[in-house]
């Protein structure tokens, strides 16, 4: 029997890919002679690096960049074979790198990110997989585009201060010191969101209030993209703020558009397809899953859904471990699992189950493969 392990994380408390060697302890303690396959997801936000490089055998590493308030940061990524890298931006550029009380996404700046992807274009990467979320920052782009060696010139021929505000001041955007690898790597954006660029639905006004924008900020950076938009219509014929996507990440994906061959796709489907899921799900008789909470919202576009949708394909059926179960027999069936098991089989604190996790996990892997194969003896 082929077993197909395959958890995101459960976050705060055990990465992917300690899940998915935690739930193969499970199976095979049931099960000794079982064929077990351990994949580590993500969709695309945190732990993509993680899940990759474990899946795929890379290589970690480590560049100090330019954090979102200008601070150097240790920001992790990862080099896969085949010329390959992951990088997520909230490593170089993320909410989580600024204190709550100097979120201000009128000044912090997205030059990290474009560090990060310099780094890889330098060690000859041919493709780019980029995580976008969790950014601090509203600035189009502007500071990757900068670091890449794009000159984003006021009137007077200066270079613009970091930031989303500064962006009122563009005159010029001159593309002549940008790497020229550049034109030749391909970059894949895990995102998923639809947003535009501009206006209610935009960049500034859904994401920019979370990372410390006040209603007249939101104003004040959907007026600057809008102006930077503008300019490279105007300049460079290029449309920034007219696809869906081109607001996510304030607006990382419309600037970087701008220097790459750019593909948006969702997040577990760029990393489904990375791993070779598919490949591995062939012959497959269960696949096990997991993540922290499962309710009716993981079928929007996370790692589940993308688990589900192509192990349906194949008549696999899916069962999932979960922290938190918020999930009636009716929504489970309307996901399409075959079953889900909460990690904690007794009361227990919150800060207890997470110290105890990866246990948990090999537990309820255990349990869950004990009721299987009493299911399977009564067919």
């Amino acid at each position: 029997m082929k077993i197909l392990v395959a958890p995101d994380s459960f976050k705060e408390s055990l990465t992917a890919a300690k899940a998915a060697r935690a739930m193969a302890r499970g199976v095979n303690a049931v099960l000794p002679g079982a064929e077990v396959v351990e994949m580590p997801l993500a969709d695309g936000g945190e732990g993509t690096v993680d899940a990759l490089v474990a899946a795929e055998k890379g290589e970690f590493v480590t560049s100090t960049v330019t954090g979102p308030l200008g601070q150097p940061v240790k920001a992790r990524w990862g080099m896969l074979p085949g010329g390959r890298a992951v990088i997520e931006m909230a490593a170089a550029s993320g909410l989580g790198l600024v204190p709550a009380d100097q979120r201000n996404p009128l000044v912090t700046t997205t030059y990290g990110t474009g560090q990060l992807l310099a780094e890889a274009a330098k060690l000859d990467c041919r493709r780019i997989i980029l995580g976008i979320g969790g950014s601090a920052t509203n600035d189009g782009g502007a500071g990757a585009l900068q670091a890449l060696g794009v000159r984003l010139l006021d009137k007077d021929g200066k270079p613009l201060p970091a930031g989303g505000a500064a962006l009122q001041e563009l005159a010029a955007i001159n593309m002549d010191g940008i790497d020229s690898r550049l034109r030749d790597i391909e970059l894949l954006v895990a995102c998923d969101v639809n947003n535009p660029l501009l206006g209610p639905q935009g960049a500034s006004a859904i994401y920019g209030p979370q990372k410390g924008a006040s209603d007249r900020d939101v104003k004040v950076l959907d007026s600057a993209l809008e102006h930077f938009a503008e300019i490279a219509r105007k300049q460079l014929g290029k449309d920034i703020s007219g696809w869906a996507g081109s607001g996510a990440a304030g607006g990382l994906a419309a600037g970087l558009s701008l220097a790459f061959p750019l593909v948006i796709k969702p997040g577990i489907e760029l990393v489904l397809d990375s791993v070779g899921f598919d490949r591995a799900l062939q012959g497959a008789s269960l696949v096990i899953t997991g993540e922290g909470r499962i309710d009716r919202q993981s079928a929007m576009g996370k790692a589940l859904w993308g688990i589900l949708q192509r192990a349906g394909k194949l008549g696999v059926p899916v069962a999932a471990l979960a922290g938190s179960v918020d999930l009636d027999i009716e929504g489970m069936k309307e996901l399409g699992l075959a079953g889900v098991m909460p990690i904690v089989d007794r009361p227990m604190e919150l800060e207890t189950a997470m110290t105890q996790a990866e246990t948990l996990v090999e537990q309820a892997a255990a349990r869950l493969m004990t009721l299987a194969l009493v299911d399977i003896a009564k067919q």
